[in-house]
């Protein structure tokens, strides 16, 4: 009994392939089932194909897709967001001085929309505020904001 692969079996593996990566989260087998969705596209177009030059596609095309992923794309899919660093998310703000620093005691600033839960902070600057001056956060330290006037 001869099994002639048709371009539909290529198809099935392919995506059964692809629904097993649902499972997983490593994009392992994702690679695996569009390549042989490859194979099925050529096998559709080539039916006499032979089994040895499936299987080579299969090999050659996933690993191509594999290598694409790791040298392309997934450096594009870095995550730029700020989420999860509190200085970089506040960095630019704007607020007003409420309260000017004296001596050693720092100034407080109001701002509009609450950073980190909070619409009042403790700040530093070098150059001289006074009350309604706008101040822009340079960087956070502590619990204090070093901001600066513009």
């Amino acid at each position: 009994m001869e099994f002639d692969l048709q371009y539909w079996h290529w198809l099935v593996f392919g995506m059964i392939l692809l629904m097993v990566e649902i499972f997983l989260t490593s994009f392992t087998v994702f690679w695996f089932g569009l390549g042989a969705l490859v194979v099925s596209a050529v096998l559709a177009f080539f039916p006499a194909l032979s089994h040895p030059w499936q299987v080579g596609l299969w090999a050659i095309s996933s690993v191509l897709f594999t290598l694409l992923w790791f040298r392309y794309f997934k450096p594009m899919m870095r995550d730029k967001s700020k989420a999860g660093n509190a200085s970089e998310a506040i960095k630019g703000e704007s607020g007003l001085v409420i309260a000017v620093p004296v001596g050693d005691k720092r100034g407080v600033a109001r701002f509009t929309t609450p950073l980190m839960g909070d619409d009042e902070w403790p700040f530093i600057c070098q150059s001289d505020v006074a009350i309604g001056d706008r101040i822009f956060v340079l960087e956070m330290s502590g619990n204090t904001l070093i901001v600066e006037k513009r």
